[in-house]
């Protein structure tokens, strides 16, 4: 259910990214440099190097918020990596307070100032999806409301825009989307606008390829539309491919680049990409978290019982539960299934009392995309 009001928060909240286009007057060619440099370091995980970039903006032009939404920017990378703690939230909510205090001052002046606008609701669109991270849902609807109205100012001014073209197709794909998807959720939705995803994924398509500031973010938003609601599985591998050889020391990417190995099957490929990852977490380097390593565990178990070294296969799936039973109050997804097949093992290995008691503990937990029907079957006849 989480995961579903983060969707409804991003039709909302319309992600804002980085900077308009450059036939709007915003900042002169050398910040503009500094900005694209800045934000390539950090989708390659480099923040101290973006910082450098975002610092010389700021003390050039301090009535600018382009350098201040940047530098929040890297925060927002912190939360997405690390999740498995909140330690970066209040220096998060702190900068993008300033970006929005910077701009309010610009349209003080001139109250359709677009790079005010632009800005401040960018700030207000990623403060919208922070807080709906944290599951705080009437500040979520409150700045993404904000943000929403905004956007359809910036769009008025400049509706051919590749930049702002990443919030009308964000837009437009998830409001139709999300009710399609999840129709019980449609009365939450009924105050805004129509979408269209074929529209969406033309504007995305469109930021990706032409945007000078937002491609990278619209093709971010690509491989998740291929890969969660359009499954086009081919097309979200050729994303997460394209972004993780473009950044890759961003376990961001590498997580969606293994998923998409998964999906297509190819086994020898992303035991070799998780493999990377979980190694990445032991060598503790940036944005590799617990949460990543569980998630490696689970799927080098799954290409190892593929080629069927049982013995390794069961390390591995045993060390998964271990993982989920430290992260998780509750049974998740990966804990219910590594049980699974830790049962299915036993049953390999001629350890019938064992594998029973597996697929038993599986039928005390909450059913997981068909778990009980699996363990129910397997209870009656030996995997």
């Amino acid at each position: 259910m989480k995961r579903i009001i983060i969707y409804i928060m991003l039709i909302i909240s319309i992600a804002f990214t980085q900077h308009s286009n450059a036939q709007w007057p915003i900042i002169t060619t050398d910040a503009d440099s500094l900005i694209q440099l800045g934000a390539g370091y950090i989708y390659n995980v480099e923040f101290d190097k973006a910082r450098g970039y975002f610092s010389e903006v700021m003390n050039k032009y301090p009535e600018h918020p382009a350098g201040y939404f940047l530098d929040a920017m890297i925060e927002w990378w912190k939360i997405l990596l690390y999740r498995d703690t909140k330690e970066f939230d209040n220096e998060f909510l702190n900068k993008i307070e300033k970006v929005i205090e910077v701009s309010d001052a610009i349209l003080e002046q001139n109250e359709f100032d677009i790079k005010g606008l632009f800005f401040k609701g960018g700030a207000l669109g990623f403060r919208g999806r922070f807080w709906a991270l944290r599951e705080s849902w009437i500040r979520a609807a409150s700045d993404g409301h904000e943000a929403f109205n905004i956007l359809m100012e910036c769009w008025k001014t400049a509706p051919g825009n590749h930049d702002i073209m990443l919030g009308t197709g964000i837009y437009n794909y998830f409001a139709e989307a999300i009710p399609e998807k999840y129709p019980y959720l449609k009365p939450l939705l009924t105050f805004l606008p129509p979408g269209d995803k074929v529209m969406g994924i033309k504007q995305l398509q469109a930021c990706s390829r032409h945007a000078l500031y937002s491609g990278v973010e619209a093709e971010v938003v690509l491989m998740q539309v291929y890969y969660t609601f359009e499954k086009n599985n081919s097309k979200a591998m050729e994303m997460a491919e394209y972004l993780s050889g473009k950044y890759p020391r961003n376990p961001y990417f590498q997580r969606y680049l293994g998923r998409t190995y998964v999906i297509n099957g190819l086994a020898d490929e992303w035991e070799k990409v998780w493999r990377n990852i979980l190694n990445n977490y032991i060598a503790k380097e940036r944005g590799y978290d617990v949460m990543s390593a569980r998630e490696a565990l689970y799927y080098i178990g799954m290409a190892l019982m593929r080629r069927s070294d049982y013995d390794m296969a069961l390390k591995y799936f045993l060390k998964c539960d271990e993982a989920c039973r430290v992260l998780d109050d509750d049974p998740s997804g990966f804990q219910v299934q590594s049980n699974l097949y830790i049962g299915k093992i036993y049953d390999k290995k001629k350890k019938r009392d064992l594998a029973k008691k597996q697929y038993e503990k599986v039928l005390n937990w909450d059913d997981n995309g068909g778990s009980h029907s699996q363990a129910k079957r397997y209870l009656k006849n030996p995997y």
